[in-house]
């Protein structure tokens, strides 16, 4: 089958994310798949093989999903460009890093987080006017606060809990905003 856009992630438990997200921002004619990997080294050695898989459809879009973890951000998406220049010689790939973990999206939104987990209304959501919450990037490890927020928090699985309660507009992530924006400004450009 052909794609008008292709997902290449990091890991299932942002599949789970966007498969909640993406509907709200793609239209239904317009065709994609997400296709989670088992960490960084199996993304990094599946994107030559995955871009050379659908060069027969040169229209289709690629965006790259890579947590920034302890990297530099710029370095990171340098390297991930290289890697998809060698493999495709046009620029229809779109790399979002997002810093520093999946994390920092859902600590941007407290209020999912609240609703996921059926908590008392504001018990979380209030808090999110405090300095890491409002730009939950800069925190190396939002997967530590985040589980000191939600002790039965387990990343693989509950990511698909948060998820669906995560809105467009009101997350305090720069990189969630900038990914929404980067899809929304990729559509307007697509063929």
């Amino acid at each position: 089958m052909n794609y008008d856009l292709i997902f290449l992630l990091e890991e299932r438990s942002m599949k789970n994310v966007l498969e909640q997200l993406l509907p709200k921002i793609i239209p239904d004619e317009i065709t994609y798949i997400c296709i989670p990997h088992q960490g960084k080294q199996d993304l990094w050695k599946s994107i030559p093989k995955k871009i050379q898989a659908f060069q027969h459809s040169p229209d289709t879009r690629f965006i790259i999903v890579h947590d920034q973890d302890s990297n530099d951000c710029q370095k990171l998406k340098s390297e991930l460009l290289e890697i998809c220049q060698t493999a495709r010689k046009d620029n229809n790939v779109m790399i979002r890093i997002v810093c520093h973990e999946l994390e920092s999206w859902f600590l941007g939104e407290l209020a999912a987080v609240e609703k996921a987990y059926n908590m008392k209304p504001n018990s979380l959501s209030k808090q999110q006017s405090k300095k890491k919450y409002r730009n939950p990037d800069q925190l190396n490890s939002a997967k530590k606060e985040l589980k000191g927020l939600v002790k039965e928090y387990y990343p693989g699985i509950h990511s698909k809990k948060i998820a669906p309660h995560l809105s467009l507009t009101d997350n305090t992530s720069h990189s969630f905003q900038v990914f929404i924006k980067g899809i929304k400004h990729l559509l307007e450009v697509s063929p």
